[in-house]
């Protein structure tokens, strides 16, 4: 039985879940863009009261996302809805939120150990966390269209693997001036990690991509 959302209401009480579904990937959008804005307004040399409002807002975010997942992944069972694509239904919506964890570690950690980003680098660090961030945006779009418009998925996986792309290219770019830099070798380590870090939320959304590729073959078949 293809899982097909057209179809969905023949299963029984599946429009909450299309609207619990499209809450979650709200969430992890919206978690991506306060991650993108709170990075801003470390770069800027904002007061730590509002970098820390941004961790807590992308943690309640988080919190939310895994709640829909659980109560989704009720839902599917008690109901017995798309047996033969549960289970790839279910590891899609918890790959994608994982990404909204993964942004949220990365963002606590840039507030705790505090990287002294000097402005020749701040350019190339806000455009590695926005490029990463259209990685995350991208696959939530690619996840949405697997529920009401597969066609289109292909579409926005394209865009996915684009982007981390441009991020492997700015995070090499990034490293490379790091250490030309005067700077110390500790500070250019420091540095280094966090690039690897916001370069590798690109990386966790192009292998969602690349699962949800095989899903969308599967619902074909």
């Amino acid at each position: 039985m293809n899982l097909k959302v057209e179809n969905l209401a023949l299963f029984g009480k599946t429009k909450k879940i299309e609207i619990m579904i499209d809450s979650l990937m709200d969430c992890i959008s919206n978690g991506a863009m306060k991650f993108e804005s709170g990075f801003d307004i470390y770069l800027n040399g904002a007061e730590e009261g509002r970098c820390d409002d941004s961790v807590h807002q992308i943690r309640d975010l988080e919190v939310e996302g895994n709640r829909l997942r659980r109560e989704i992944e009720g839902h599917l069972y008690t109901d017995m809805l798309i047996p033969d694509s549960r289970g790839d239904v279910l590891s899609l919506l918890e790959d994608t939120n994982y990404l909204l964890g993964l942004a949220e570690d990365i963002f606590l950690a840039i507030t705790v150990e505090k990287p002294a980003i000097g402005d020749t680098f701040k350019g190339d660090f806000k455009l590695l966390a926005s490029t990463a961030v259209k990685s995350v945006e991208s696959t939530v779009l690619a996840s949405r269209a697997f529920f009401r418009n597969i066609t289109a998925v292909r579409d926005h996986l394209g865009k996915v693997s684009f982007h981390e792309e441009e991020c492997d290219q700015i995070a090499t770019r990034l490293k490379r001036n790091i250490f030309a830099s005067d700077l110390k070798l500790e500070n250019k380590l420091h540095l280094r990690y966090f690039v690897d870090k916001l370069d590798r939320l690109a990386d966790e959304a192009e292998d969602v991509g690349d699962w949800l590729a095989i899903y969308t073959i599967k619902r074909s078949l």
